[in-house]
């Protein structure tokens, strides 16, 4: 079977009404960027840092996922999949992706201020300030925030080179290090581009540009390659 890699960003769960900061003029639900996701923001305000995830977090768990997320599932029984999303939502999960890769983290996880490598399911909506890792040190969300690594990214790579068809749905894939992904791909692998504002170049021979949104689009596309496996 031939392996399918998806990059998925905000654009596909916008359908499920998650918002995204880029719609609206650099502030994300009424808050500046760098006020609720930099380690700064962090060091200066953690109590609006996880109040903001919180309800972050309530909306999420109160949206379901879309068309184009249900419509990826069904890849499954034909290919190898992996999707890679820049999002931090769980609706890809949620849909019944098995192989599912969060570049940015996770809103349903916390992790030690301390040690990041020690990750814990958030199981209630709320996240407080007191609770503590093992290692006694203050958890805070699972998110990449403006300003740090992106460690999936070693493990997104490898993926990108077996890829025989790269789909890019929801992103403009413009903010690195997730931008240079399509870079790692080999000279043969087939893009699909899903985004009704696509800036892709089209001038790519591999390159197939779909300027629809992602709940019209995927449920399409992926009959096609269905049918074509």
């Amino acid at each position: 079977m031939k392996n399918i890699v998806i990059l998925t960003g905000a654009g596909i769960s916008a359908e499920s009404g998650i918002k995204t900061f880029r719609d609206s003029d650099g502030l994300w639900e009424n808050h500046k960027v760098t006020d609720v996701a930099t380690p700064e923001a962090w060091k200066r305000e953690p109590e609006l840092v996880l109040s903001f995830y919180n309800e972050r977090r309530k909306q999420i768990r109160q949206a379901q996922p879309n068309k184009a997320h249900l419509a990826l599932t069904q890849l499954e029984n034909d290919f190898y999949v992996n999707i890679i999303t820049q999002n931090i939502d769980d609706l890809h999960e949620r849909a019944g992706s098995k192989n599912v890769m969060h570049l940015h983290g996770e809103i349903n996880q916390s992790r030690s201020s301390n040690d990041a490598h020690l990750i814990y399911d958030i199981v209630d909506d709320e996240m407080k300030m007191g609770e503590l890792c093992e290692l006694k040190s203050q958890l805070r969300p699972n998110i990449v925030w403006f300003g740090e690594a992106v460690p999936m990214m070693e493990q997104a790579i490898p993926l990108m080179h077996k890829a025989d068809i790269v789909i890019v749905i929801g992103t403009s894939l413009q903010v690195y290090p997730a931008a240079g992904l399509l870079d790692f791909t080999s000279p043969n692998t087939k893009i699909f581009n899903i985004d009704p504002n696509s800036t892709m170049d089209s001038n790519n021979d591999n390159l197939i540009i779909i300027k629809q949104k992602a709940g019209t689009a995927v449920p399409q596309l992926v009959n096609k390659l269905i049918n074509k496996a």
